[in-house]
């Protein structure tokens, strides 16, 4: 068990919890992953989501709320990207993203900026039953490589090249 923990039950409270306060949100990380696939593959230390910037206010005061409120610092942290936990075992990894004129989506600095689209935050996946938006497959493997792997990241990418029939990357 790691220390902290994101039940099936914790992350479906906070995505109704958004949905109640008009957030608009993506579900990512490793429960997309197990969302696509329509079962729970692996314990989640954390629920990873996709948020517009225009909606951080709703955000904050939805996991306010639910008493995740308090910033957790994390080695890389930025503006746009930083974890809230609720000082016991949930923890929520942001990415938060603007919306540009041309209708792309951009994320990170101005400087590198991570350029993606809404397809790509169009997918539709199963937590415990419940339906949830969730980032699209290849998009899902493209947010599992580039860094050094770990063993849930290892795990994600292969569930998904198997489930999904996509060709394995060289990372």
């Amino acid at each position: 068990m790691t220390e902290y923990a994101m039940p099936a039950e914790a992350a479906l409270t906070l995505v109704a919890a958004l949905d109640e306060r008009g957030v608009d949100v993506c579900v990512g990380g490793g429960w997309a992953v197990d969302a696509l696939v329509g079962r729970r593959t692996r314990e989640h230390a954390d629920l990873d989501i996709w948020v517009d910037a225009a909606h951080t206010e709703g955000l904050l005061a939805a996991f306010a709320d639910h008493g995740v409120d308090r910033i957790f610092p994390w080695p890389g942290d930025r503006p746009w990207n930083f974890v809230l936990h609720d000082g016991r075992s949930r923890r929520v990894d942001l990415h938060l993203y603007e919306t540009l004129a041309d209708g792309r989506l951009h994320y990170g600095s101005v400087s590198a900026p991570f350029l993606f689209t809404t397809e790509d935050l169009a997918g539709r996946g199963r937590i415990a039953g419940t339906e949830v938006r969730c980032e699209r497959p290849e998009f899902a493997l493209r947010n599992h490589t580039g860094y050094p792997s770990r063993d849930v990241d290892r795990h994600d990418v292969a569930l998904l090249c198997e489930h999904f029939g996509l060709p394995t990357p060289d990372s």
